[in-house]
């Protein structure tokens, strides 16, 4: 039950960030002349698993980030995360040294009066370059990749019946709903009475998320999906096994769809990110395979090579400044 309850959370704030519609690759943001007006950093204690289950059934991960007023707080962060939530990119995206996603650190700094939270990316992003003295930048770099196409018989994908309107923040939220701030926006996640998890992303579109304990893989049903958010979801949840998946679709538009994914690419991914998640006696693995997954839905994976976006680490100190 715990490892059920951590996974299908975990797994909903790794997916969250990735159902967009399709866009080309965002720059990197220019300077900002905001700055945080304090900011104490500390290498982070490991987690006590308790106390971390009890955060995941209110809807937070271990790696949290909490806006509130003038405060930001980020708990238990890797320099990796860190970084991408700066530059306003996902952890796949970043070339850096190895260690990157083992260091953690809480951060706990002071906004100017008048900023608002979409400034806090920049605002992180003078602080790593001022305390980690980071310097980076962006490149296109040629990569071996995992191409999401057709198979010969074409998709099976159902076009959302509806368009995604964007989140209400005024609304107050109702028992059993918990709400988290991403540089992407703000999403509601909602625990249901049939042991599905809602994902609600605002103009992002929704999902569900279901453990299976037959089949011992993830369920999930998703609306108002690009086929560019779905190579991204894919990706972060191991999918591609190392490799980054790329929409080779050529379907535009949002469509709705239903997937599995074995327990153990989600575990697997999870480790790689540095997220220890205690998987209990017995193999997570099943019977679902990402071949035949997506068979379902008439597509497909090819290996391939693709000129992909990534931020560059030229330089990061492995401690930073003292506060």
């Amino acid at each position: 039950m715990q490892m059920k309850s951590a996974l299908i959370l975990i797994a909903g704030v790794l997916i969250a960030p990735c159902a967009v519609p399709a866009q080309p690759p965002a720059p990197t943001p220019a300077a900002s002349a905001l700055t945080f007006d304090a900011a104490a950093i500390h290498s982070a204690a490991p987690p006590d698993f308790g106390k971390m289950m009890a955060n995941l059934q209110a809807g937070r991960k271990p790696e949290s980030v909490h806006l509130e007023g003038t405060r930001a707080t980020f708990v238990y962060q890797s320099l990796k995360e860190l970084i991408a939530y700066a530059y306003r990119r996902r952890v796949y995206e970043i070339n850096g040294p190895d260690w990157l996603p083992t260091d953690r650190f809480d951060i706990v700094a002071r906004m100017p009066d008048g900023a608002a939270k979409d400034d806090v990316p920049a605002m992180l992003q003078a602080l790593l370059a001022d305390r980690f003295k980071l310097v980076a930048h962006q490149e296109l770099q040629d990569q071996p990749v995992l191409g999401l196409v057709a198979t010969k018989n074409g998709p099976k994908l159902k076009v959302s019946a509806t368009t995604p309107q964007p989140l209400d923040e005024t609304v107050p939220l109702r028992p059993g709903e918990t709400q988290r701030d991403t540089p992407e926006g703000p999403q509601r996640l909602i625990t249901n009475p049939d042991g599905t998890t809602t994902y609600n992303l605002g103009a992002r579109g929704s999902f569900n998320l279901k453990f299976n304990d037959e089949t011992r893989s993830m369920h999930m049903d998703a609306s108002a999906l690009s086929m560019n958010g779905f190579a991204m979801m894919m990706t972060q949840l191991g999918a591609g096994q190392g490799r980054q998946i790329v929409d080779m679709t050529g379907l535009p538009g949002l469509y709705q769809c239903a997937v599995d994914f074995s327990l153990m690419d989600l575990v697997t991914s999870l480790h790689q990110q540095g997220i220890e998640v205690p998987v209990g006696g017995s193999d997570p693995d099943g019977g679902v395979t990402v071949a035949s997954a997506l068979d379902k839905l008439g597509l497909k994976l090819e290996k391939t090579h693709a000129k992909v976006d990534r931020l560059v680490i030229d330089h990061v100190e492995k401690d930073p400044t003292e506060n």
